[in-house]
């Protein structure tokens, strides 16, 4: 029994959990300030205050509580002062110090805001608070992780949305998902149509979000509000969230959030950003590097300055050369000679010239299009239909391989193999199924961005700087190959039936439009032009 006449030595210790706002408990400066006053109407003598910002549902973790024992054990302090009994310990082996030094009277008294605990107390209601403390650690752990798998199986994400989605708020409990993020989801999917133009790399693309575009990551509590990091470009561009998947606890999750591009555009922008995700230092700009082959050898064709005094005028030029890299490294390369770019220019705009088109016949395209529409739904229909039974046989496996791991008749090895090959695919098939339930409307847009790019490509080409001359380049294909100073070009699949019909259409509009000024009759040169587009 503790001597009616010795003055009792308090550590004050305040503690807040660090992994959550325990809103329901007093932050730290307002525990140690009640318990001052507490101290005062009590007459308790307090040689030390200790705090930390840390959980207790682990031991060995929190270094203050540590020290708080340790004075303790030293004598230098025989009680302890705090805000309720849970902020000494949320764990058994915690608790049992406490409670053992307690009975051993090491601790004379353990003072709360509601009670005071002595070495003479039944052990048992000291160890049934201890055990609810620790048991309400346990039921919150279990009650969150129930709640993460319940929003898993949804498909919504338990993360924090990245940059051009949020986190809603004041839905119902366990209902909160990620939405489009109405200020920043169109600027954040143009950022991601620069770099798969290939024009553009990341490090370009977050000065234009940033001072171009005026971007700015949203603003929470503590952070955010300003210019995105350069590390960040590269995060956004890298995380697969954005085409509708997400990945927690290392498995994959098809997401209820709505996609800010295809998977294939994700694909594409990974062979772009290349192993490091990081551009290669240049120290001149040229307008066709790092999209032109060779070939021959299937290098890749680099450019060079040089400048050169001009005779007639004694005045010095600059003179872009373009060549093949491995002809000076030891390749049996036979493309030994350069390609001036003006050349390439000529080459391009003879290639664009061939896909270039007078406005009336990208509005007569165009109104052809829409009206085509029925065909494509039509497609889709038959296509849909296909891949739903796919992908409701698929789901119909997964629920086989279920039973069959529940009449144990397979292992759990064997059960988990083929439970992720199952999921997989019927994850992609139902990305599958979506794209194709949207494809009328992307065709019909991409087809409608094509006749006006062939519209206006060659005006855009003629007057553009380095880079818009790049992006036009770009927009007209791909497999580029310079052999012998000769360029070839894939050009896009839209483009071919505009250079088959172009001299055929345009001399059918002329002709309409003559008519049209004479006054003649048009019905006829109308249905010729409709047939030439459909045909």
């Amino acid at each position: 029994m503790l001597n009616s006449t010795e003055k009792i030595k308090y550590l004050l210790y305040a503690r807040k959990s660090s992994e959550s706002s325990d809103r329901q408990i007093q932050s730290i400066d307002d525990q140690i300030d009640r318990l001052k006053i507490l101290a005062k109407a009590k007459d308790l003598e307090i040689v030390d205050i200790l705090f930390e910002s840390k959980s207790a549902k682990e031991p060995y973790v929190r270094k203050v509580f540590d020290e708080l024992i340790k004075r303790i054990n030293r004598g230098e302090a025989n009680g302890i002062l705090c805000w309720e009994m849970n902020r000494l310990s949320r764990n058994p082996i915690d608790s049992a110090t406490i409670q053992w030094l307690l009975q051993k009277e090491v601790i004379k008294s353990i003072q709360t805001m509601n009670r005071e605990y002595l070495p003479d107390d039944n052990a048992v209601v000291i160890s049934v608070e201890n055990a609810s403390s620790n048991q309400f650690i346990r039921d919150m752990k279990r009650n969150v992780k129930r709640g993460i798998d319940s929003k898993l199986a949804k498909g919504m994400a338990p993360i924090v949305a990245p940059i051009g989605y949020l986190n809603t708020k004041f839905e119902s409990r366990g209902e909160n998902s990620i939405k489009k993020d109405p200020e920043r989801f169109d600027l954040v999917r143009k950022a991601w149509d620069l770099l798969l133009s290939d024009a553009y790399n990341p490090t370009q693309i977050l000065e234009i979000m940033n001072n171009a575009w005026g971007i700015r990551t949203r603003k929470t509590k503590r952070s955010g509000g300003g210019p995105i990091g350069r590390s960040s470009i590269f995060e956004l561009f890298s995380n697969a969230f954005y085409t509708g998947m997400f990945k927690y606890g290392g498995e994959w999750y098809e997401g209820r959030h709505e996609p800010m591009i295809t998977k294939e555009e994700f694909d594409k922008a990974q062979i772009i950003l290349g192993k490091k995700g990081k551009p290669r230092p240049k120290k001149h700009e040229h307008a066709f590097t790092g999209i032109i082959k060779c070939g021959e050898c299937g290098g890749s064709v680099t450019a060079i300055e040089k400048k050169k005094i001009i005779k007639s005028t004694g005045k010095i030029a600059t003179f872009e050369y373009y060549y093949c890299m491995r002809r000076n490294k030891g390749s049996k390369c036979g493309q030994n000679h350069y390609t001036t770019g003006r050349s390439l220019e000529k080459q391009i705009k003879a290639k664009l010239e061939e896909i270039t088109i007078i406005p009336q016949f990208k509005d007569w395209a165009i109104d052809i299009i829409k009206k085509s529409n029925d065909v494509e739904i039509n497609d889709r229909k038959i296509v849909a239909t296909s891949q739903q039974k796919t992908l409701d046989a698929t789901q119909s496996d997964m629920d086989q391989l279920t039973q069959m791991r529940y009449r144990r008749l397979i292992d759990d090895e064997e059960f988990l193999k083929e439970k992720r090959r199952l999921k997989s695919e019927i994850i992609s098939l139902r990305q599958s199924v979506k794209q194709t339930e949207h494809r009328t409307d992307s065709w019909q847009e991409l087809a409608e961005k094509t006749f006006n790019f062939a519209c206006k490509a060659k005006e855009k080409f003629d007057k553009g700087d380095l880079q818009t001359k790049k992006e036009v380049f770009l927009g007209m294909g791909g497999n580029c190959k310079l052999t012998d100073g000769k360029l070839s070009i894939d050009t896009m699949k839209w483009f071919i039936p505009i250079t088959k019909k172009k001299k055929v259409v345009e001399a059918a509009i002329s002709e309409w439009e003559l008519k049209k000024a004479k006054g003649d009759a048009v019905e006829a040169s109308l249905d010729k032009i409709n047939l030439i587009l459909r045909g």
